[in-house]
């Protein structure tokens, strides 16, 4: 069976790392990913899981379950977070009607001086900041049409737990292990400062919701059956999701993205859930698949 989302630590499983550790010592920390993620066949139609693992055995050494070989380069994530330089740009006031910009450009963010300006924007003017982004994920920029930028969006993955959307989905735990691929998460969208148009935010995501699976199908080679984000109700009323016909399925417990770690308690959050399949719902409950096309 092909493991999508990060398989569950059992003790036979971590037993099965430190065999591997000891086994190999001419091994270094990404010839382990690579194993682990060969042996129980951790991973997406692109490829091996390999940085997720690898995220997962520093994780392990961290907690002082497992020691792993010295890094023969220096990681990103043992050193100090690398700040995000803040670029200046022209903070234009956009306050026509919607009509006035359309028709929008979106433009998917890979590398490059784009993907600067896109870190540079969201760190400077969202509230949660950027966060490196891990595993499969979306960035975007929409333009309107004098090539102004007026927003940007993050989709990432999916919540590893969640009771009220896993209840409003119906899914067991089996299931989600091996649907979360099919779900992301929008985790930044940012209108830019100084941009207020009535409707814009709402209009953005419909346009989102009508290309981001194959978008997604172009860069991972699977499809999405859903997208979901997390309100934070302290701060939004989530009115442009409502209103692009987002689906409110409940509220957070306010114990993070992984769930169970109850020491680290963040702000309730409204969960909203949009479906970009037809019986996404039984799809994303289905124990074994064949690659569905997803139409509405």
């Amino acid at each position: 069976m092909i493991i999508h989302t990060r398989p569950e630590l059992t003790t036979e499983r971590i037993d099965e790392i430190k065999q591997t550790i000891t086994d190999n010592p001419e091994m270094g920390r990404s010839k382990i990913s690579q194993n682990i993620c060969e042996k129980w066949n951790w991973r997406t139609p692109a490829g091996y899981k390999d940085i997720a693992c690898r995220d997962m055995l520093r994780k392990l050494e961290r907690n002082g379950i497992i020691k792993l070989p010295p890094a023969k380069n220096r990681s990103r994530t043992s050193s100090k977070k690398k700040s995000i330089k803040h670029l200046a740009h022209e903070n234009k006031p956009i306050t026509n009607a919607l009509t006035d910009l359309l028709p929008l450009r979106v433009e998917i963010i890979n590398g490059g001086m784009a993907l600067n300006e896109f870190k540079s924007l969201i760190d400077q003017y969202h509230y949660l900041k950027f966060d490196r982004a891990i595993g499969e994920n979306m960035k975007y920029m929409i333009y309107e049409r004098g090539g102004e930028p007026v927003a940007c969006m993050l989709f990432g993955s999916a919540a590893w737990s969640c009771a009220d959307r896993d209840k409003y989905i119906g899914w067991d735990k089996t299931q989600r292990k091996e649907n979360l691929m099919y779900i992301t998460a929008n985790t930044r969208f940012l209108i830019l400062p100084g941009v207020s148009v009535p409707y814009l935010a709402s209009h953005i995501l419909s346009i989102i919701t009508k290309r981001i699976s194959k978008d997604w199908e172009g860069k991972y080679g699977h499809c999405l059956y859903a997208m979901e984000t997390y309100v934070d109700k302290s701060r939004y009323r989530g009115v442009c999701y409502r209103a692009a016909n987002w689906v409110h399925v409940g509220r957070t417990t306010g114990r993070g993205r992984d769930g169970g770690h109850h020491n680290a308690i963040i702000p309730e959050k409204d969960v909203y859930i949009y479906p970009l399949a037809k019986k996404f719902k039984k799809k994303l409950a289905a124990q074994e698949r064949a690659e569905v096309t997803n139409e509405l």
